[in-house]
């Protein structure tokens, strides 16, 4: 006798297989003298808050590229992975990333809860409190998801949006997490294979871009692609969003030298000069190509830029910063007007295309442009510094990122499908998700 089962009652048992599967193994916490200081602490909670203002950024860029009728389904998803993914981390995505260590894999359960953490200095950041950290990192968690909406715009159900980030973030970004930044994660430099990610090329943008990549194989393409998609409803706001992620990412970068230092200003300039270099190229390429530049190609190869320097800001002198965000203004600038019309996968919004290629570009550039003298702690010299070793150090833990990013989220994606259903019906998407999924319009009609 076959036994049928509700999509309620599927998720249910699905929420309890994962929580029964996060056994609260623990090891003891590395000890780290306390040298706590003001200034760096203020500079953190100061950069938390700048990348927490990336989110509406976010919002609205992606809100001004879809059609006015989806505009607020973008606002609600960004808004509320703030609230879930925060809740989360508090629970358990801070210990599963950055908690003692179990194999090299996965950080244990011993704070969950954030339970032993205070206003002691933090073992990843000695300068500030162990909480002010928790903060910061958190952001982080909060914005990755996020980045993944600009695949699947206008035609994921609200319902399985947030049950697929809530597993996500559990899944495959804090797993990711502790591999490159825990300790003891096994690719990177606390007791790891050696690669580096200053502040999140790996963690956040190969790992966004590459699930962005599984939900456009699994959810398909718009009706309509390619021939009759609308164009942006509100470059303005758009443009508005792109301005505040820029302004955020100093808070991204800069804030993760996680001390009001040297490092900290380089970031903070390199990461700026790679954006503005991005924007300019992107915009020179559809000049030549199109024949006249757009705010649309400005704003998005800035973007480009910004993602593509995010894990090299720390480690590489001004020219390498330039010269990543010229690469990533060609690069990014073909894979979204080259490769995707060749391919014809329907990545909406250029998620995979400009932060998956970016992130990959970036990372890989660490291993040819690191040098030692930006940040001698560090110690890190790449093939231009005479270390091509660095180079492969780097391309392993791109390729591992991929690999896992793309597998485990393709897999999720099959299981939210299964137990709640991913896509909305032809008529809600021709309705628009604003009224299906909220029974809200983001504009009044006039008379």
């Amino acid at each position: 006798m076959k036994i049928r089962s509700s999509p309620r009652q599927r998720l249910f048992w699905l929420t309890g297989i994962l929580l029964c599967s996060l056994s609260p193994y623990a090891q003891a916490a590395t000890n780290v003298p306390t040298t706590i200081t003001s200034a760096d602490t203020v500079w953190v909670l100061f950069s938390t808050s700048l990348v927490m203002l990336m989110m509406p950024g976010l919002a609205f860029f992606y809100g001004g590229l879809v059609r006015r009728k989806s505009i607020l389904s973008i606002l609600m998803q960004c808004f509320m992975l703030m609230c879930i993914i925060s809740l989360q981390w508090v629970f358990c995505g801070y210990s599963l990333s950055f908690g003692p260590d179990i194999g090299t894999v996965i950080g244990s359960l011993k704070w969950m809860g954030l339970q032993s953490i205070g206003a002691e200095a933090s073992p990843y950041a000695p300068r500030v409190p162990h909480l002010a950290f928790v903060l910061f990192q958190m952001m982080f968690a909060v914005i990755t998801p996020g980045l993944i909406i600009g695949a699947f715009v206008e035609r994921m159900r609200f319902s399985a949006f947030c049950f697929f980030s809530l597993l996500w973030v559990t899944l495959v970004y804090c797993p990711v997490a502790h591999w490159v930044w825990g300790a003891g994660g096994f690719l990177g430099t606390q007791g790891g294979a050696g690669a580096v990610d200053f502040a999140g090329g790996i963690v956040v943008h190969i790992n966004a871009g590459m699930a962005a990549l599984a939900a456009v194989v699994v959810l398909g393409k718009r009706k309509g692609f390619p021939h009759s998609i609308s164009p942006p409803h509100n470059l303005p706001f758009a443009t508005l969003g792109a301005a505040l992620l820029w302004f955020g990412w100093y808070g991204f970068n800069a804030g993760s030298a996680l001390a009001a230092n040297s490092v900290a200003v380089h970031a903070f300039l390199a990461t700026h000069v790679a954006g503005a270099a991005g924007g300019l190229l992107w915009s020179l390429l559809d000049w030549l190509k199109f024949g006249k530049p757009t705010t649309l190609g400005m704003i998005t190869g800035a973007v480009g830029g910004l993602a593509s320097v995010t894990p090299a800001a720390g480690y590489v002198t001004m020219g390498g910063a330039i010269w990543i965000g010229i690469g990533a203004g060609i690069i990014c600038w073909a894979s979204v007007t080259a490769l995707k019309a060749r391919l014809q996968y329907d990545d909406s919004l250029d998620a995979f295309g400009v932060h998956g290629v970016g992130g990959i570009w970036g990372t890989l550039a660490v291993g040819l442009w690191a040098c030692r003298a930006v940040n001698p702690e560090a110690g890190i010299d790449g093939l231009f510094y005479g270390n091509p070793w660095q180079l492969w150090l780097q391309t392993k833990a791109v390729l591992v990122t991929m690999l896992y990013s793309f597998v485990a989220s393709l897999i999720l994606f099959k299981v939210v499908d299964f137990v709640i259903g991913l896509r909305v019906t032809d008529h809600e998407e021709s309705v628009g998700l604003d009224l299906t999924q909220h029974r809200e319009a983001a504009y009044t009609q006039l008379d």
